[in-house]
């Protein structure tokens, strides 16, 4: 498909870019050489490729008290900060723990601050990671209509979480025109216009990844980043 044909005309070419020049993608430094060959995969597009259906898919697909391993190699991370009983206090009516999980599992999710990054490194500490930084701009233009922005991190349900549903997922064009209207919970007050996305997401991946990195930073355990 050509780049025309994904770009978020909503975006690309208007006067004021609401979002960072940068946005960034924490990875295993293990999966840094699949990534260079196929670029970015969400774990649902990761299983697919790998052909797990079923009971093979199912204890990656479920939720993850520890870091796995795909046949193919490729090192998915724990779900540990969301265990199915904070997420069931949190979760909009009619959603499951496992249908959060089929959400996240299906997309490829890039920080938008340093802050919110360190925060991500402080919990995968235990080992080497990598830090990819992408053009923003650039990301949007080629895969804007597969996007979606959120106002917190959806990893993590621990402690005080937010309430979350599908509408937690705001469509990017829906932000770019009314920013959080569609997330508020039924009857509820939209957050203000100035709060700031916490994450960009891509649905399933990102797989001309390459041509979009501006820098790849090895991160050593218990270290953090100190670019962007």
């Amino acid at each position: 498909m050509r780049a025309a044909e994904n770009r978020s005309d909503a975006v690309c070419g208007a006067d004021g870019w609401p979002l960072p020049a940068r946005a960034f993608h924490l990875a295993d430094v293990e999966n840094w050489p699949s990534i260079q060959r196929s670029g970015l995969h969400s774990t649902a597009a990761l299983i697919a490729r790998d052909r797990l259906r079923g009971r093979a898919a199912l204890p990656f697909t479920s939720y993850r008290s520890a870091s796995m391993r795909l046949p193919s190699g490729a090192v998915i991370r724990d779900q540990r900060p969301m265990p199915p009983e904070t997420l069931l206090r949190c979760l909009d009516d009619g959603l499951t723990p496992d249908d959060w999980y089929r959400l996240v599992n299906g997309k490829v999710f890039f920080w938008l601050s340093a802050e919110r990054l360190n925060r991500h490194l402080a919990a995968c500490r235990a080992r080497p990671q990598l830090v990819i930084e992408v053009d923003l701009r650039a990301l949007v233009a080629r895969h804007g209509r597969r996007a979606c922005v959120t106002p917190f991190n959806v990893g993590n349900a621990r402690r005080r979480p937010a309430s979350r549903g599908h509408r937690t997922f705001v469509p990017l064009d829906a932000w770019l025109a009314t920013r959080w209207a569609s997330e508020a919970a039924p009857g509820g007050v939209p957050r203000a216009r100035s709060h700031p996305p916490a994450e960009l997401a891509i649905e399933s991946a990102v797989p001309d990844l390459m041509a979009l990195v501006a820098a790849a930073t090895p991160i050593p355990p218990g270290e953090r980043y100190r670019g962007g």
